[in-house]
């Protein structure tokens, strides 16, 4: 029987016109341990993410005098590694962090890395004409830790879609190997996932927008007469999460201010149409990030991908270095560049990408969890790319973030040689969320000088 100053873990905050999904409260513990047995603890949380960028990254020689410090990976192994320019951001996690080096799927190393961005997820087989990808590892635990949550997965882009072989647009694919469509627009995502039986639409939301309505705005007075019936821990988590929430509305009123606004005529015959994006693309990653944060601070997923680029300059993200720092070169032209003072440029990109993710980690870290736990401590992430400079599909940029609660053992840079498949991480990232397993395509091992025995 559900006591007076006891919460449904379904429960919502409701305002005029809207309704949006509470956080995890201390107020529900009781009923989610209901049918447990007497005595026994709460199942402890366990989520995964992915967070993946496309064309490679910066990775002048190991020990290169010039440009070195814009290498991507550090230059020597151990505990005692230096970060250099580009992941100098993720500084303050470096306990919480592990660089993995020399790590590629051996039936992707021959292969363009622009098809090898298939298989990131998978390791599966690109080679030939007959396209045959496996289930990808993240949909692997969905199919595990769904019962737990209101969503099994959720699975982002930058561009939406599923795209195609080669292009892909999403690093999902199911149990049938069929690539799951990515979702990329904000408000729709929102909508969608965060609020119940998809809560209002688009059209009903700008109605509110143009009136100056937020959502923290509409759902104000219920908070409020909730906040009356917590304890002073749970107070403060609902005050933490509207705070996520104004973050998450803010930077999509910023993106939308752009949603109707006309372009003005022009010639298109001699501009370069390469440059896609109409907004900030600090703002919109970050947006994006907000989003997975608000997704794992509601427990509504513990399962997550966003691929914030697609491969071969195919999509807005393309533009992105000239929009965000002002080079006046895309993503994919800086990647295929030989001459020399190419480095910094795309150091310089990477550095950029690598302070939208820092944000990521930020908050996850700011964030606890009913017992206290930051949701860093309970999230592992692997951060990183399908090849390494232009189209070689070894030596991955990889960085594995967050999972202490989940027994993950970090603070080193370490390199692997080729006799260590990719698939070893995924082994010990499944055995580490509670997905217990051996193997993954053609693992070999689980990694325990990472993940533990």
């Amino acid at each position: 029987m559900q006591k007076p100053w006891q919460l449904n873990r379904r429960s919502f905050l409701r305002g005029t016109g809207v309704a949006v999904t509470l956080p995890m409260l201390d107020a529900m513990q009781p009923l989610l341990t209901a049918t447990a047995p007497l005595g026994s603890p709460a199942e402890a949380i366990k989520r995964m993410c992915y967070v993946y960028f496309p064309n490679g990254a910066s990775m002048p020689k190991e020990h290169d005098k010039k440009w070195g410090k814009w290498r991507w990976l550090p230059h020597t192994p151990g505990k005692d590694y230096q970060l250099t320019e580009v992941l100098k951001c993720l500084a303050p996690f470096r306990d919480k962090m592990t660089l993995l080096g020399g790590l590629s799927h051996p039936l992707s190393r021959n292969l363009l890395g622009h098809l090898a961005g298939d298989t990131w997820l998978t390791a599966g087989d690109m080679r030939g004409d007959v396209y045959k990808n496996r289930i990808s590892v993240d949909q692997t635990a969905a199919l595990q830790l769904k019962k737990h949550t209101r969503y099994p997965s959720l699975v982002l882009s930058t561009d939406g879609g599923v795209g195609y072989k080669s292009r892909t647009s999403t690093l999902s694919f199911d149990h049938a190997a069929r690539p799951i469509p990515s979702e990329h627009r904000q408000r729709l995502i929102f909508e969608r996932y965060f609020t119940p039986g998809g809560g209002v639409t688009t059209a009903e939301r700008k109605k509110s927008l143009a009136a100056g309505k937020k959502i923290v705005d509409l759902i104000l007075e219920d908070s409020k007469r909730l906040q009356g019936r917590l304890g002073k821990s749970d107070q403060e988590k609902l005050e933490q999460y509207m705070q996520s929430l104004d973050s998450v509305e803010e930077q999509l009123r910023r993106n939308e201010a752009w949603l109707d606004r006309p372009l003005p005529k022009f010639d298109a015959s001699k501009v370069d149409l390469d440059i896609a994006a109409n907004v900030d693309p600090a703002a919109y990653l970050r947006s994006m990030y907000d989003l997975i944060v608000l997704a794992l601070q509601l427990d509504l997923t513990r399962v997550v991908t966003y691929m914030t680029g697609r491969e071969d300059g195919m999509g807005f993200a393309d533009s992105f270095p000239n929009r965000a720092l002002g080079i006046k070169r895309s993503h994919h032209t800086i990647s295929h560049d030989a001459h020399d003072g190419h480095w910094e440029q795309w150091g310089r990109y990477d550095r950029w990408h690598a302070e939208q993710f820092a944000y990521f980690v930020k908050r996850l870290n700011e964030i606890k969890d009913p017992d206290g736990t930051s949701l860093l401590d309970t999230t592992e992430i692997l951060y990183g790319g399908c090849c390494s400079t232009t189209h070689n599909a070894r030596n991955l940029p990889l960085a594995l973030i967050g999972g202490g609660k989940l027994g993950i053992k970090h603070g080193h840079y370490r390199k692997y040689d080729e006799a260590t498949p990719f698939s070893n991480v995924f082994v010990g990232m499944l055995n580490a969320v509670g997905v217990k397993t051996d193997t993954f395509v053609d693992s070999t091992g689980g990694m325990p000088e990472i993940f533990g025995a």
